[in-house]
């Protein structure tokens, strides 16, 4: 058994410990702007004596409040005290910090666009890092008045953008801020290194997935897809596969954006005319051109390599 001495020393002691106790309510609960502004929003509703059995509550609250503006070690990171009522009596919810909704509204974002072999960073483009040089200038233009035209009428038919220009001078990244733009309006979008893709469709032969590669394109709400003609196309790929994706696009007029380092013209003559074999054949590349010619209107873009610039 405690003597009466221990005894006394612990009484002492939980003495000085409820007397801090009062100072720290006073000094730093009471007096906080948010517990002095919810008492008075609630004083009809509250007692003196019920106040008093909250104490704990409100300090949790100031304390718990004090750790997220410092960023240090809360009760529930990400989230942030909320003093309310609860049954005559005050009580501590946790709600989400405006850092975490702002998270999780880019995360949505993000979600929108679907990215198939392409950079991880290009959802983090953003229009308005968009360098609109000159030579870059009717781009942006058209690339802003489609998302005008688009958001305000999504059942419409539109015509997508032919970006054509040498590397590096911004056409991926332009296409990926569009994307990003979109997808904060709620609109999803889908965007395919093409080159890859091509790659990707050789290789699901072998285990029959051919058709559901290609209807993920086939079906996007928008589709964008890059670097067309960077690479030789078999004549499976340009029929069997492109002018598929495409037709189907075509006729359920869905916007479509494609980016080349040809011109309409050269990508024709040059690139879809001739097959991996060498073979020419002109009328076959003339109905895949009708169907890019529909989807989209071309747009050159040029100036500095910012690639090169970077490294």
């Amino acid at each position: 058994m405690d003597s009466i001495k221990d005894q006394l020393a612990k009484l002492m002691d939980s003495r000085k410990v409820s007397d801090m106790f009062s100072q720290i309510m006073k000094k730093d609960v009471m007096s906080d702007p948010d517990v002095r502004e919810f008492l008075f929003e609630h004083k009809e509703a509250l007692s003196k004596e019920a106040i008093e059995r909250s104490a704990s509550e409100l300090y949790e609250f100031v304390s718990e409040k004090k750790k997220v503006q410092n960023r240090s070690d809360s009760l529930a990171p990400g989230y942030e005290p909320k003093l309310i009522l609860n049954n005559h009596r005050i009580d501590v919810t946790y709600v989400p910090t405006r850092e975490l909704l702002s998270r999780q509204k880019e995360v949505k974002i993000k979600n929108r666009i679907k990215s198939l072999y392409m950079p991880k960073d290009l959802k983090n483009a953003r229009l308005e890092d968009f360098e609109a040089t000159r030579k870059r200038q009717a781009a942006f233009e058209k690339a802003i008045t489609f998302i005008d035209d688009y958001l305000e009428s999504p059942r419409s038919y539109h015509k997508g953008l032919y970006l054509q220009g040498p590397f590096g001078v911004g056409k991926t990244f332009l296409l990926g801020a569009v994307a990003h733009e979109l997808s904060q309006h709620g609109h999803s979008t889908t965007l395919v290194h093409f080159p890859t893709f091509t790659v990707e469709m050789k290789n699901a032969i072998g285990n029959n997935t051919t058709e559901d590669k290609m209807e993920k394109l086939k079906r996007a709400k928008i589709l964008m897809i890059d670097d067309i003609g960077a690479d030789s196309m078999s004549s499976w790929i340009r029929d069997d596969v492109l002018g598929v994706i495409l037709q189907f696009r075509m006729q359920e007029e869905l916007p479509t954006f494609f980016t080349s380092n040809f011109s309409m013209d050269q990508l024709e003559k040059e690139h879809l005319s001739v097959t991996q074999r060498g073979e020419r054949e002109p009328l076959k590349a003339k109905r895949i051109m009708e169907r890019i010619r529909f989807l989209s209107e071309e747009v050159e873009m040029s100036g500095d390599n910012r690639r090169q610039n970077k490294s």
